[in-house]
């Protein structure tokens, strides 16, 4: 598998720097340069859908993304119609779960939307729920969020809040049908640790478009773990803000883009103050005729964020002909004064040594490609932490390599 790592200048690349490296192979495998993470996005984070003009799929935001097939949620044409979908909370006790009204001030409080369809998400549902995990404690179970799509378009929003060194696993499962745009905030208070699984398991025609906030507090982990098979387009925008110095992120993904899926995945990491870790790692495996995943990472180390640790990386595996992969790793740094910063991004097919390896030791070919198919993915499998979960992605993962393997 060839991997494009990109060693960084320890100087700002705003425009008027040296443009980021990038390169591109042949086919339907593209790595590609972008530009700067300072200048990202074409309107500035607002709550308010009229600060973003309706996208025309020329901006740099938006240029991945197949707008027809949004039905409606970029234009404001998307009207919640019909079931939408059905939501439905287990939590132990000691958990408070709620419905709240648009102007509770918990509601934004991780971030504004940055695009026109998180801005219309936030301007269009009608209640909010909530889930406060008190102060200083430590859950043994996991608070299960299931979001069922019944048709029709909805729009949504999430809070998930935990005190001051309270510990929670908390797994959002989506299934069904929908149309959705949503909002998700994850707010973690000082020495908090917080681990999500969010798991998009949708139907074939499915439409999902969301952003998740997550603002981490001093001294706090936060641990985010992205995994998406089902959907006809999925479009996620996971970002991380920090409220404190000694602060933690990782986040994790893993993606199976079958044919005609569109899945995306563009994450921000703005390290804001000093003393801060991420960690990003992202893989996905792509089969059959117009399957198309893009996976946009942007990091960005602010000049007053001195001592920061950071790294990102993109992993794909293109299994057939036909699919298309676009993987962006983007890093700004505007101080030299960090512990580490890095990114790298592969894509490619079977490893031939890997298929050598295991077929000299008499393992059949089929069986050898569905080992290292099993193996790419394993590590972040591990990192789920929750057992049921774990066994039924690794049945998907089988029951998708059925139909190549």
């Amino acid at each position: 598998m060839a991997e494009a790592q990109n060693s960084p200048n320890l100087e700002s690349t705003r425009p008027g720097g040296p443009p980021p490296v990038g390169s591109t192979t042949a086919g339907q495998i593209a790595v590609a340069a972008e530009s700067t993470v300072a200048t990202r996005m074409s309107a500035p984070p607002s709550f308010d859908v009229a600060d973003f003009p309706v996208p025309h799929g020329r901006e740099e935001e938006w240029r991945f993304t197949p707008l027809e097939r949004l039905r409606g949620l970029h234009d404001g044409t998307a009207v919640a119609t019909g079931a939408g979908v059905k939501v439905a909370v287990e939590a132990p006790e000691g958990v408070t779960v709620e419905l709240a009204d648009r102007d509770d001030p918990r509601l934004g409080r991780a971030g504004a939307p940055v695009d026109r369809v998180a801005a219309q998400a936030y301007s269009a549902f009608e209640k909010a729920g909530v889930i406060t995990v008190p102060k200083e404690t430590v859950l043994a179970e996991p608070i299960r969020i299931a979001v069922h799509g019944e048709g029709g378009v909805s729009y949504g929003h999430q809070v998930i809040e935990l005190g001051a060194f309270a510990e929670a696993v908390v797994v959002i499962d989506h299934t069904g049908d929908a149309v959705l745009a949503a909002n998700v905030d994850y707010v973690l208070g000082d020495g908090a640790k917080l681990t999500v699984v969010s798991v998009q398991d949708w139907d074939d025609k499915a439409v999902h478009v969301a952003q998740h906030n997550a603002l981490v507090g001093r001294d706090a982990s936060f641990k985010s773990v992205v995994v998406t098979f089902g959907g006809d387009l999925v479009r996620l925008h996971p970002r991380v803000t920090y409220a404190g110095p000694g602060a933690e992120a990782e986040l994790f993904g893993l993606y199976f883009t079958d044919a005609g899926q569109h899945q995306e995945h563009r994450l921000l990491v703005d390290h804001n103050v000093p003393h801060c870790k991420s960690n990003v790692v992202y893989k996905g495996a792509l089969q059959g005729e117009a399957a198309h995943a893009v996976w946009i990472g942007d990091v960005l180390i602010e000049a007053k964020a001195e001592g920061t640790d950071t790294y990102e990386m993109n992993r794909n595996l293109v299994l057939t002909d036909g699919a298309r992969v676009d993987s962006v790793p983007n890093l700004e740094i505007e101080t030299g004064e960090i512990v580490g910063a890095g990114h790298a991004s592969a894509t490619g097919r079977f490893d031939d040594e890997q298929l050598f390896y295991l077929m000299a030791r008499g393992i059949p070919a089929d069986e050898a490609r569905r080992l290292v198919v099993r193996g790419f993915f394993a590590e972040l499998v591990q990192q789920i932490g929750v057992d049921d979960i774990e066994e039924r992605l690794l049945a998907k993962i089988e029951t998708e390599l059925e139909a190549t393997v």
